[in-house]
């Protein structure tokens, strides 16, 4: 194996996938040949993975796609007839898995609650009577301010059951935030529990939420919603119905809050499961995340599409102790296991004895997203989590499609931080300024046709959503992500285009010069921002989180080690050493309140943002670079 590529599959290996099989029932012989199908025959491609994925239908539908409203508002599935609570619970529940588990939930404290199919059914046909009972009618929208506890699944899947709209918020947002969110989707019920608990602290949730008089609150566990069990079968709803109002994490403004049909998103996660993490019978699947962040709603539907397992976790990755992840992959035997590179960059400076420590022997996939990995993260993730042995499905999208423009197949050789490439059925390219193609440099990643994820608009603002994803290039979906193509077609991420920088007339991308950084020994974690200077235009500030030790790094050998990747025209102005970073809950840096407070201008809105005093430290003077 050529030591660029990190990973390489035997032909066991691919043999032994979903993917192999599905492209050789299509005809295809290569990873290749099979993209280059999904990508120019988009039609018939999602036709065979829905039918591939076993996706059942009250009633067929009669036509794949129709544009004719225009791309930006393209229709899926025409006149078909299904639901999400069906195809993930219903029929699981009533066969062979019945005494499977369907969710497995542990909390900080180490309480474990877990439900069977069977066991989940019953709670969801009580809730939806409840429902019921309470006057809700199919399109009424409720909203679920929860913790990851096991029936956060009961209430997702009872809302769909209805043909209610779920609307998933952070429950560590403030109480501002939260009535936003609130007020923009007009809810009509709002799901919380008393409290929570997050590194030993317990938080309040209800007291968020009871101020707000425009619905109905109701405090989880709710026995008297659960009193009823006569049957209440699943409606049949139409593929376009919505499922979903996700919101969007709000950094670069009010949130948006993202729409999603039944059909859209059992599609599109049901393919991400089954081709990207190779879904096999039994897998118990664990993404670190949260039900307000798109990857909760997204590990939940795909997976239980296939009758898997999911494990929630409820509190910090490192508490009590750093070691707290891998302890749980051990006692669970769980096989796959998803993470941000910020909880990596979290827990490497406790060491790589804490994962080897334990048996992870059960793991059979590693995932990743949320933001572009530096390739020492990236390593330590690879080497000491999956021993070398297991492929890292880096992954991609958005909030705004409830999925992935861009993940390596497993049959697919990786490069460190690599992505792959386009995902199957996503029209997705890297193009310059006048949204022309480019290779070996970095340009804008754009998606070129429809998916049957993308959101149906912006909720109550369909302005806003052309404004944001289709008005600088006419029929293109611009996504707002900077990415790259190497000269071995691997594809790369490099941070938000809107947060590039142009220093003496050259652009470069935060993500890029902080890998740089990161490439110190002395770094665990870093963030640049440009701001205005009178010579160059603009100049790099960069906030280095420095790695436990008894000596912090020097700034100037930092910011020669920059020079020395980079070169001398991204050499930083400034540098300062800070013990955190502001990050939103999916652990994306805010580098656009960064350079707020660092310039002294108004911060605005911090309900995005999960620990909102790290800010602080960026207000006082900067120390220049000697």
């Amino acid at each position: 194996m050529a030591d660029k590529w990190i990973w390489q599959p035997s032909a066991e290996w691919v043999r032994g996938t979903n993917v192999y099989r599905f492209m050789t029932r299509l005809g295809c012989e290569t990873a290749e040949d099979f993209l280059r199908f999904s990508r120019e025959n988009l039609e018939a491609f999602w036709r065979e993975i829905v039918d591939e994925a076993g996706i059942e239908w009250f009633q067929p539908y009669d036509r794949v796609l129709d544009e004719s409203r225009g791309v930006e508002w393209a229709r899926w599935f025409l006149n078909g007839k299904l639901n999400i609570a069906w195809n993930c619970l219903d029929r699981h529940a009533a066969g062979p898995d019945a005494g499977r588990a369907a969710v497995i939930a542990e909390s900080e404290d180490g309480s474990v609650g877990a439900l069977t199919y069977a066991q989940l059914a019953d709670r969801v046909n009580r809730l939806a009577n409840g429902l019921r009972s309470l006057g809700l009618q199919k399109g009424d929208r409720v909203a679920l301010v929860m913790p990851m506890a096991a029936d956060v699944v009961t209430i997702l899947y009872a809302c769909f059951r209805l043909g209610l709209i779920a609307v998933p918020i952070f429950s560590g947002f403030g109480s501002g935030a939260i009535a936003s969110r609130l007020e923009d989707s007009g809810v009509r019920v709002v799901f919380t529990m008393e409290r929570s608990v997050r590194r030993g602290r317990t938080l309040s949730l209800k007291e968020k939420i009871l101020s707000w008089e425009r619905a109905k609150v109701i405090v989880w566990p709710c026995e008297e919603l659960l009193a009823d069990p006569a049957p209440c079968p699943s409606l049949p709803l139409d593929s376009e119905d919505p499922a979903l109002i996700l919101y969007t994490s709000g950094t670069t403004g009010k949130p948006k809050g993202t729409v999603h049909s039944h059909a859209g998103a059992l599609a599109q996660t049901t393919k991400e499961i089954y081709l990207g993490f190779d879904h096999r019978d039994g897998d118990r699947f664990f993404w670190l995340s949260d039900i307000g962040w798109m990857m909760g709603p997204w590990e939940i539907i795909g997976n239980h599409h296939f009758g898997g397992t999911v494990f929630l976790y409820d509190g910090a990755p490192d508490c009590p102790a750093p070691d707290r992840l891998w302890r749980m992959i051990a006692r669970h035997r769980l096989n796959v296991f998803g993470v941000s590179p910020t909880a990596i960059r979290l827990l490497m400076p406790h060491g790589s004895r804490l994962p080897r420590g334990h048996d992870l022997s059960s793991l059979r996939l590693l995932g990743s997203t949320g933001e572009p990995w530096d390739e020492t993260s990236y390593r330590w993730f690879f080497e000491n989590v999956g021993g070398g042995r297991l492929p890292v499905i880096n992954i991609s999208g958005g909030t705004e499609i409830l999925g992935c423009f861009l993940f390596p197949l497993p049959i697919q050789p990786l490069k460190a931080c690599t992505l792959g490439g386009p995902a199957p059925g996503m029209a997705v390219e890297v193009v310059d300024e006048h949204g022309r193609p480019v290779r070996g440099r970095t340009g804008y990643l754009v998606c070129t046709r429809p998916a049957p994820s993308m959101t149906r608009g912006i909720w109550n603002d369909p302005r806003r959503y052309l404004e944001s994803y289709w008005s600088r290039w006419k029929g293109i979906w611009n996504h707002g992500d900077w990415a790259s193509v190497d000269e071995d077609g691997c594809w790369f991420l490099h941070g938000r285009a809107d947060e590039s920088m142009n220093v003496a007339g050259r652009k470069v991308g935060p993500a890029e010069v902080e890998q740089a950084l990161m490439q110190h020994p002395g770094v665990a974690e870093a963030a640049v921002i440009g701001v205005p200077d009178g010579i160059t235009g603009e100049a790099i500030v960069a906030f280095i989180v420095p790695k436990p030790g008894p000596a912090a790094p020097e700034t100037g050998e930092m910011a020669a080690h920059a020079v020395r990747v980079l070169g001398a025209a991204f050499r930083p102005r400034a540098i300062r050493l800070v013990p955190e970073l502001p990050k939103t809950q999916s652990g994306k840096v805010v580098r656009r309140l960064i350079r707020q407070s660092y310039l002294g201008r108004p911060l605005g809105d911090l309900s995005t943002v999960a620990n909102p005093k790290a800010l602080e430290a960026f207000q006082q003077t900067t120390t220049a670079v000697g």
